[in-house]
């Protein structure tokens, strides 16, 4: 929303001006959630994201904000998950900075050509990724499942917690 804001066109930058007004709003109730009480905080959460349809349904016709507009139309319910369920963010920056190890390896090493390396960067990043989060050391895991596939046997689990 913020590249609406760039655009010269003065009806699509306002239009990407209100909407993100709107947007910082609800996230200012987000971060207020604990301090208010549960009645209120929903009451304004419902009011800050029919503020943000009402914008939306308002967009100029340039293609980049009646894309917005659409996604909002299509998918807009979805956007605001993390009004209603508790632990879910609402933004994906945790998500993000798991991935950009990953990212910043890509860039590096220009990444594959073929798919058959596709593939292993995404099985071997994916296996790496699951010991870490399950405090599993890679390198035994990955031993593990060389050492089975040699002795033709089933390799190592990676959702049971070593031994």
């Amino acid at each position: 929303m913020k590249f609406l804001t760039t655009l010269p066109d003065k009806v699509t930058c306002r239009f990407g001006d209100k909407l993100l007004g709107q947007i910082k709003t609800l996230f200012r109730l987000w971060h207020r959630r604990e301090t208010t009480t549960t009645r209120r905080w929903r009451r304004e959460a419902a009011r800050a994201q029919e503020g943000i349809f009402k914008v939306a349904r308002r967009a100029p016709a340039r293609s980049e904000a009646q894309n917005i507009a659409q996604r909002f139309r299509d998918y807009g319910r979805y956007y605001f998950t993390f009004l209603e369920r508790p632990g879910v963010e609402p933004t994906n920056n945790r998500m993000e900075q798991k991935f950009r190890p990953l990212v910043i390896d890509r860039k590096i090493t220009q990444g594959t050509r073929g798919e058959a390396g596709r593939r292993w960067c995404e099985r071997i990043w994916t296996a790496l990724a699951t010991c870490a989060q399950r405090g599993r050391r890679a390198f035994a895991y990955l031993y593990e499942a060389i050492d089975a596939y040699f002795r033709g046997q089933m390799g190592p689990s990676l959702l049971a917690r070593p031994p």
